[in-house]
């Protein structure tokens, strides 16, 4: 394991193990974009297959990681497609993040990955369209609020069963490294 004299993880440890994370959460990105669109998708919805990363790192590696590759996806998105697509992921990632780490700080052993997934969903789509709505200066854009809550109900319960498998394998990869 790498750790120093008083058993705390090196810090080089905890900045290549978030690298990878994040470098992981690109490739599932990456990945989405070359999957064909869903016809009966509604317009802007996505799997978010990269959120499983995040929920990975907030349940195993802790707040202040999870929150780290948030922004850094969102620094990504605002490198290889702009400024609005920048700015949407950043208000979108951000407080999904921090409603996944509330709810589970306030419920703590009560709360299930799905019920959490599904929340950084919902909660994912409301920040990006508040930022919208802001970069539009328009409410209009308010009305898409029912498709988009229901959209990541969807998608955050197809993120929290994938976490649940996923978990293992990325607990199992963290220990050999250590």
């Amino acid at each position: 394991m790498r750790t120093d004299t008083e058993g705390k993880i090196r810090p080089a440890y905890q900045v290549a193990f978030t690298g990878m994370l994040f470098a992981l959460s690109m490739a599932l990105a990456f990945l989405e974009g070359l999957l064909p669109t869903v016809a009966f998708l509604p317009p802007g919805v996505k799997l978010g297959l990269s959120n499983i990363i995040t929920m990975y790192a907030l349940f195993c590696v802790g707040e202040k990681r999870a929150l780290m590759i948030a922004v850094l996806k969102s620094i990504f998105v605002l490198l290889t497609r702009g400024t609005v697509a920048g700015i949407l992921s950043l208000s979108g990632g951000i407080l999904s993040v921090a409603v996944m780490v509330g709810v589970s700080v306030i419920l703590k052993e009560k709360v299930s990955y799905l019920t959490v997934s599904i929340l950084g969903a919902v909660f994912h789509n409301i920040g990006q369209l508040v930022a919208a709505s802001f970069l539009l200066q328009t409410e209009m854009v308010l009305y898409y609020l029912p498709v988009l809550i229901l959209s990541g109900i969807g998608m955050g319960l197809i993120t929290g069963l994938t976490v649940r498998v996923v978990m293992p394998v990325l607990n199992r990869l963290q220990n050999k490294i250590r």
